[in-house]
C-alpha cells in the first residue's frame, strides 16, 4: 500500500500542491526594521493605524507572496517615509497573533533624513530618537528589540 501511494505521489504534482496547500497553515509575515542611524539614534513612526495609546513604532509591514524579507523592509521604509536603509542582520523570529509570523531585523539609515516624506494614509509622524528619549507610547515588544541591536 504505501509503495502504491509513494508512486502515485510522486506522479502527481498539481495534486501534491494541492494536498500540501489544505493541510499545511497559511500565514502573513509581518516584517518589522529596527532602523538606526549611524550615530545610534532610531527611527521611530507615529502609525495611524495603531491603537491611540502606542502609535509609536518601527517601520513595520506584510511581505507580499515571494518576496525577500530584507526587500519587505526596504520598501515598506521607501513607500511609508522615503527613506532608504540597508538591512542588516536578522534579529529575532514570533510566531505572532492567529496566522501570523513576525520577523524582525536590523537596519542602518543610508543618506539623509531631510529625504523623509511620509506616506500620511498610513504614518503620522517620522522622527530619529536617542534610546535615552523613547516615547511612551511604544509597544513594549519594540523596546525590548533594542536590547538585541544593542549587543
Amino acid at each position: 500500500m504505501n509503495a502504491l501511494l509513494t508512486k502515485l505521489w510522486r506522479l502527481a504534482k498539481p495534486v501534491q500542491w494541492r494536498f500540501l496547500y489544505f493541510v499545511n497553515a497559511k500565514f502573513m509575515c509581518g516584517i518589522t526594521g529596527v532602523v538606526r542611524t549611524e550615530d545610534g539614534r532610531v527611527l521611530l513612526l507615529r502609525h495611524r493605524l495603531w491603537p491611540a495609546e502606542r502609535p509609536w513604532g518601527f517601520p513595520t509591514g506584510y511581505a507580499k507572496k515571494g518576496e525577500r524579507h530584507e526587500d519587505t523592509i526596504t520598501r515598506e521604509v521607501r513607500e511609508e517615509t522615503g527613506l532608504t536603509v540597508e538591512v542588516g542582520r536578522l534579529l529575532k523570529i514570533n510566531s505572532g497573533f492567529k496566522l501570523r509570523i513576525e520577523v524582525y531585523y536590523e537596519a542602518t539609515l543610508v543618506g539623509d533624513f531631510e529625504n523623509l516624506r511620509l506616506d500620511e494614509r498610513e504614518v503620522l509622524e517620522a522622527r530619529l530618537f536617542t534610546l535615552d528619549e523613547l516615547p511612551a507610547g511604544m509597544p513594549d515588544g519594540h523596546r525590548e528589540l533594542l536590547q538585541l541591536v544593542s549587543r
